[in-house]
């Protein structure tokens, strides 16, 4: 055998080992990786500095209501498996199962959007007038959660509210890339309506949205 050969062999055997040896630590970090726990992925929706402690003084000053609790059904088929928490007391919330059975405003919105600030009082007047047969709930589109509160708690607007730093509700019921933006939820889980715009006062709200979902 020629030594250019035996050369071309031993590069060979030392190939086929680095790719055998490359193959199994990829094999074994998939089947070690463990997926994340909800509580993982929800923490991402807010900055780390978020921390119950130093959301504590802004929780109380906001005093919003609690976040809706599980109705009855499986709720939105698009939110469904997606857990968030609820700026109010921090409490985690199943957001489909929240929504089920329910008619529901949502209202998509960031504390350093001006027309979502000018909106949120309507929004609180509109839930004042039409009651129970209807639930506005607000989505806070930014990681920033402290102000948030703090920006709810300036306004007097006591909405539930649901922290949504990684905007993942906008992208699973494909809401246009604005804020602030409207969805209109059926008992049954289907969307009535997206409305990519913001409204100025609770009449304007009611035009839109009534007509929808057969509100009084």
């Amino acid at each position: 055998m020629s030594t250019s050969v035996r050369w071309s062999i031993a590069a060979l055997v030392v190939v086929i080992a680095l790719a055998a040896a490359l193959w199994t630590e990829l094999g074994g970090e998939r089947d070690t990786a463990q997926p994340p726990s909800p509580d993982t992925i929800s923490q991402r929706d807010r900055r780390a500095v978020d921390t119950p402690e130093a959301l504590a003084e802004p929780r109380r000053r906001a005093d919003l209501a609690p976040c809706p609790p599980a109705g009855s059904g499986p709720g939105p088929e698009a939110l469904r498996g997606l857990t968030l928490e609820c700026a109010g007391d921090g409490s985690r919330v199943d957001v489909a199962s929240a929504l089920a059975g329910r008619t529901v405003v949502l209202n998509l919105w960031a504390y350093w959007c001006g027309p979502c600030t000018d909106e949120l009082p309507a929004m609180a007047e509109f839930q004042r007038r039409v009651g129970p047969a209807v639930t506005v709930l607000t989505v806070h589109q930014d990681p920033n959660e402290e102000a948030a509160l703090l920006r709810l708690a300036e306004l007097g607007v006591h909405l539930p509210t649901l922290q949504d730093g990684r905007r993942t509700i906008a992208a699973a019921l494909r809401v246009p890339n604005v804020m602030p933006a409207t969805v209109v939820l059926r008992a049954d889980g289907s969307v009535a309506e997206i409305l990519p715009r913001s409204f100025a006062t609770a009449d304007e709200i009611a035009e839109a949205v009534q007509p929808t979902i057969g509100a009084a």
